[in-house]
């Protein structure tokens, strides 16, 4: 194996980790030891390592080593998390439902958040047709799955739809029961439709650090609107979704 190139060595890592050689929480061996196993020096595995951290297969931890990571995506429910089934009838709020779908549990806290009026930015007043710079509050979300960060979500809302009510109460977990949707319903603003897009792309630093991303994670991006029946637009919002933490699931009828 003295011709192995650190893309190979990689491949011969990734086939090691995908058939459960090294099991995720798995510590890899030293590089030096990988080099004299496949005789190869310590900047091919240090490279190929770093190959494997990009995909995101491992992580280097201080103290440590190199460990496998967990693989378990969650579920995160499409058109299903949103039922009023959930909300509106009963106390689970959207990402208490990923979670109750993924079979993990969850807790109130894992939610916290920060609430603040601020000027709306250009996206905002568009959707809102306001103009740049009008008061909106600002709702901003860290979710953790235990100690691990999985996404944000920052909503933005009218100040005459939300004036002291839940949502703007910065105490952490769910605004209530039944969430955000709850209090919308209960201010005469019943949500009945959404209109969400996705897009791939890397993470800002701020992003990085915030979620606790290894280096070369992609996240998803969600964008979401939030409409009544007669069409008042009452919630814009944007998620950031650590890539590798969800698998993304949608169920619905086939249009005619």
């Amino acid at each position: 194996m003295g011709t192995t190139g650190y893309r190979e060595l990689a491949a011969i890592l990734r086939e090691a980790i995908q058939q459960g050689q090294y099991a995720p929480g798995a510590t890899l061996p030293k590089q030096d030891e990988l080099a004299t196993q496949y005789a190869v020096n310590v900047k091919t595995v240090r490279n190929a390592v770093a190959l494997l951290e990009a995909e995101g297969l491992v992580t280097p931890i201080r103290r440590r080593g190199t460990v496998v990571r967990e693989q378990p995506p969650m579920r995160r429910l499409g058109v299903e998390r949103y039922s009023k089934q959930k909300w509106k009838y009963g106390d689970l709020v959207a990402f208490a439902a990923d979670r109750e779908a993924s079979g993990q549990a969850w807790k109130p806290t894992d939610q916290t958040q920060t609430v603040a009026q601020v000027g709306a930015d250009a996206e905002i007043a568009q959707a809102f047709e306001i103009e740049p710079g009008t008061p909106v509050y600002e709702r901003a979300r860290l979710v953790k799955d235990g100690d691990q960060p999985t996404h944000t979500l920052t909503s933005y809302y009218l100040p005459q739809h939300v004036e002291n009510t839940p949502l703007v109460d910065p105490t952490p977990g769910p605004a209530g029961r039944g969430g955000g949707f709850a209090v919308l319903t209960l201010q005469g603003l019943e949500p009945d439709h959404i209109t969400e897009s996705f897009h791939a792309r890397m993470p800002t630093p701020d992003e990085i650090e915030q979620l606790d991303l290894p280096a070369g994670e992609p996240v998803m991006v969600l964008q979401r609107r939030t409409y009544t029946a007669d069409g008042t637009l009452v919630e814009v919002a944007r998620g950031v979704h650590a890539a590798s933490r969800f698998s993304w699931t949608y169920s619905f009828p086939i249009p005619d």
